[in-house]
């Protein structure tokens, strides 16, 4: 039954737009929404999104950088559209709503219209999203099946949600959203990033309920972003968490707050896409991969590409994919979904180069897992272990070492998870771990990539904080290590220790002559050639990582970690660096 009151409708640019319509929760809270669907009366299928940064926020006013670097090296973004209803990281509904779909975009609770306490991906949340699907599908004007789409924020709580299995949700089209909160996201490898804390200044508490007439001014329609009331600063706090605390303070997975934001993997049984940027290192990627691997569901399919984080969502390109995906699960169109290959890769390669090639699952089954090791006395990485002993020491707050390939014989791509194992001592009773996998040209300048947020990203990075070494045995594979990050097992100076270290899939195909490196470092990467000014919704200039820094002393006290490390090579163990080499094609 629709619920029709309290809200604005008007005929716009061929659609009908409902602004504000409410949806009462289970609590008794009410979230507001816009709708935008076709003139014409009928049953539609439903395109949702539900997320914190303002469905009135215009994407050029909160993103301004990013909106206008898209539409510089992709004409075909604003190309067919008046660009009016364009809000960050959901579908623009003037290319969906004539192909008869109904776009639906909820504010959060506590976020831009909608009043109540901001808990970012909270069980709360995923409830809330739930029932808002439920309330869609039951909708005059829908079909009664709902797709939740979108990217980052609005990807990574469609698994949570998917796993409540609410009523009407018929398919998830999760587009560069991470999947683990604490392995993904706040924690790599068992050490802080400080993307949350400064993600949420700039791009939430923004547009948070009650920053009214303080906030933006909504082009769209001319109303407050964040809602009809100002409230004080006082207020405004009282009614969010505190995110930077949160993720300090539960520093193992193990705590309900972890635990209570992880998907069950096996209640995720609806039909899924899930796109991945070989880019996003430090964030989505990761969450990618495991969602395609560990969901339950017999429908589901993975797509990876390039380009910057948001951008390929806004393609032609990527809109094909997903009106594709939608029309067979929400639609019942027999346009060949089904019998497509699970897997679509745009191959990297240097120069912002992309092949698009089709695979059948992943790991890809052809992989030919390489194991190259270190050698200290040569700093070459070899595919025959060393036969003598070595040890390498490093500073911590230095560049730390670098090992590199000969030049390679013929082209070789590196397509997949990727592994360390190393034997590590420490001055002290911890140690952070950061491993660059990167690539040089022949003439050794570095090849770096227009990442998902920072133009000059490396090929892939992992992580581990030597006192979460502690494994998963059920869960850990050889290319991909699980720590159970559920307690603290500290070193004892100058012993040495086995550490298995996952580093993120990535794809790089490279010619002949060039050369793969593996780094050893205490600290983030930096990129050699300085820095970039970074975007205008971030806070910090771009070194190499992006916005995922992993410098709060709180967590990384020089007297702790910046104590020498020293790597062995034992005549019992070797140290190497596990690659997922594709064959060559004959």
């Amino acid at each position: 039954m629709d619920d029709i009151a309290n809200f604005k409708s008007e005929i716009r640019d061929g659609m009908v737009i409902d602004w504000d319509v409410p949806i009462k929760m289970d609590d008794g809270l009410v979230l507001k929404a816009d709708v935008y669907r076709p003139i014409q009366e009928g049953d539609y299928p439903v395109i949702l999104s539900y997320g914190p940064y303002g469905k009135y926020l215009h994407f050029e006013d909160g993103y301004e950088t990013c909106w206008n670097i898209m539409c510089k090296n992709q004409p075909d973004v604003p190309a067919g559209s008046t660009n009016k209803y364009q809000n960050w990281e959901v579908v623009d509904p003037e290319k969906w709503v004539p192909d008869g779909y109904a776009v639906v975009r909820v504010d959060s609770r506590g976020c831009g219209r909608s009043p109540g306490y901001i808990d970012l991906w909270s069980l709360r949340e995923a409830q809330d999203q739930g029932l808002c699907v439920t309330w869609a599908s039951k909708q005059s004007w829908s079909n009664g099946k709902v797709g939740i789409n979108g990217i980052s924020y609005y990807a990574m709580n469609q698994y949570q949600t998917a796993a409540l299995q609410p009523e009407g949700l018929a398919a998830i089209c999760a587009w560069e959203g991470a999947a683990d909160f604490y392995r993904d996201m706040s924690h790599h490898g068992g050490i802080l990033c400080l993307f949350g804390k400064n993600w949420y200044d700039m791009q939430v508490k923004s547009v948070q309920y009650g920053v009214g007439e303080n906030g933006y001014q909504s082009r769209m329609n001319g109303d407050w972003v964040s809602g009809p009331e100002t409230l004080t600063s006082e207020e405004l706090g009282s009614n969010r968490c505190d995110f930077d605390k949160d993720l300090y303070e539960n520093d193992l997975v193990t705590t309900e707050y972890f635990q209570s934001r992880n998907p069950d993997w096996d209640k995720v049984e609806v039909p899924m896409l899930t796109c991945s940027n070989w880019g996003g290192q430090g964030l989505h990627p990761r969450g990618n991969f495991e969602a395609y691997t560990q969901a339950a569901s017999k429908n589901k399919w993975l797509e990876v590409h390039g380009k910057e984080h948001w951008t390929e969502f806004y393609t032609d390109y990527g809109i094909n994919i997903q009106k594709l995906f939608f029309a067979h699960f929400l639609k019942d169109e027999n346009n060949g979904w089904d019998k497509r290959p699970r897997v679509q890769l745009q191959v990297r390669h240097p120069g912002e180069k992309f092949v698009e090639r089709f695979e059948q699952d992943w790991p890809l089954p052809s992989t030919n897992w390489t194991k190259y090791y270190l050698n200290y006395e040569n700093m070459t990485l070899d595919e025959t272990v060393p036969s003598n002993l070595q040890t390498i020491s490093y500073d911590p707050m230095g560049d730390g070492v670098t090992l590199t390939t000969k030049p390679l014989q013929h082209e070789m791509e590196v397509t997949g998870p990727m592994a360390a194992k190393l034997y590590v001592s420490s001055d002290s009773v911890d140690a952070d771990l950061f491993l660059v996998v990167r690539a040089f040209y022949p003439d050794l300048k570095e090849v770096v990539f227009k990442g998902a947020l920072d133009p000059h990203t490396p090929i892939a990075q992992g992580w581990l904080r030597a006192s979460h070494r502690k494994l998963d045995d059920a869960l850990t594979r050889p290319d991909r290590p699980y720590h159970t990050h559920d307690e603290k097992q500290p070193l004892n100076p100058g012993e040495i220790y086995e550490l298995d270290i996952e580093i993120w899939p990535s794809c790089i195909s490279l010619p002949k002559g060039f050369r793969i490196a593996l780094s050893v470092r205490g600290r983030d990467y930096v990129y050699p050639g300085g820095a970039d000014g970074g975007l205008s919704n971030m806070k910090n200039k771009f070194t190499g990582v992006g916005p995922f820094l992993h410098d709060d002393p709180r967590d990384r006290p020089l007297d702790i970690f910046g104590k020498t490390v020293t790597l062995h090579n034992t005549e019992q163990h070797k140290s190497y660096v596990l690659l997922p080499v594709i064959p060559r094609e004959k």
